[in-house]
């Protein structure tokens, strides 16, 4: 019955990582032994579960259904030898998250080295997405949304600051070459550096002030993907154009004098992150993770 888990376990890691080399360095083992493994239980199964190619592993029918449905079977058994290990005091299991690059910067990582300090025996692993998968589906015990991607039937807790601010930037340089806008119009006539989804839609160019507000489409002179945002800010601190991105992103680059600020009373404003989960039994970590981030908002 042990080998059976386990060998269980180690299909279902292939299928998330969608390789045998992945998954042999997410669960320490060689990717002999991950091939031998699943072969066995194929066998065991007389069917074939993962097709194969030279650049990929993905489930097929079969394989899919069998993932979808030992998938919280396996993460029951987890929980459960978790919560006996727990039991001498020390908290023990694993916290696995789906979240945005944009909480990456400066919000997420201090709460996660906190509560890792505070248990030492859990492990976390983040998964960094900005297509806003679903959390069940990619096999996360939570995720990190913004307001408006928020399921109804999720349990919310704000994570970080309750409300974050947009902010438009360039370089001094950049500002005495083409002049300052006076409007948010005046950008259709400047050079722009843009972020792009992962699914492929260009993040927004928006603005408000006294209840008015814009959308606008201004021209990318150079776009980058949002989890190259460090780069496009070094590229707005080249001079190369006017960017936009978090408030809290580009504050130390005010700070310093790299940047200004740029039409900043036409900032938009908007609810901060939230970790989101299904409050149906969460893991022992997750409920330690939840605890901590309450007393630390307290």
């Amino acid at each position: 019955m042990t080998n059976n888990l386990d060998d269980l376990g180690v299909f279902l890691a292939v299928v998330r990582a969608r390789g045998f080399r992945s998954a042999a360095r997410t669960l320490g083992l060689s990717p002999a032994t991950i091939s031998d493994t699943i072969a066995r239980l194929e066998s065991r199964l007389d069917t074939r579960l993962l097709t194969r190619t030279t650049r990929s592993v993905a489930p097929t029918e079969a394989g899919h259904e069998l993932a979808e449905r030992i998938a919280p079977l396996l993460a029951d058994a987890a929980d459960a030898m978790d919560s006996v290990r727990s039991r001498s005091g020390t908290l023990q299991g694993r916290l696995t998250l789906n979240v945005p690059g944009a909480v990456m910067v400066d919000i997420l990582p201090p709460l996660i080295e906190g509560f890792m300090a505070r248990h030492p025996g859990v492990t976390v692993e983040i998964m960094v997405d900005d297509r806003l998968v679903d959390t069940v589906a990619a096999q996360c015990d939570a995720g990190v949304r913004y307001g408006e991607a928020l399921a109804q039937d999720m349990i919310a807790l704000p994570l970080g600051p309750r409300r974050q601010q947009a902010a438009l930037a360039a370089a001094p340089a950049y500002l005495e070459r083409a002049g300052i806008p006076a409007h948010p119009r005046d950008l259709l006539h400047h050079d722009c550096l843009r972020a792009r989804f992962t699914s492929g839609a260009l993040v927004p160019w928006e603005f408000e002030r006294n209840g008015e507000t814009l959308s606008l489409d201004v021209r990318a002179r150079l776009t980058v993907g949002t989890n190259g945002s460090a780069a496009l800010i070094g590229h707005a601190i080249s001079g190369m154009g006017l960017c936009m991105a978090f408030r809290n992103w580009l504050q130390p680059h005010f700070d310093s004098g790299a940047l200004v600020p740029v039409l900043q009373d036409w900032w938009p404003g908007f609810e901060g992150p939230f970790l989101y989960f299904h409050g149906r039994r969460p893991p022992a970590p997750l409920r330690a993770f939840v605890d901590y981030l309450r007393a630390a908002r307290a």
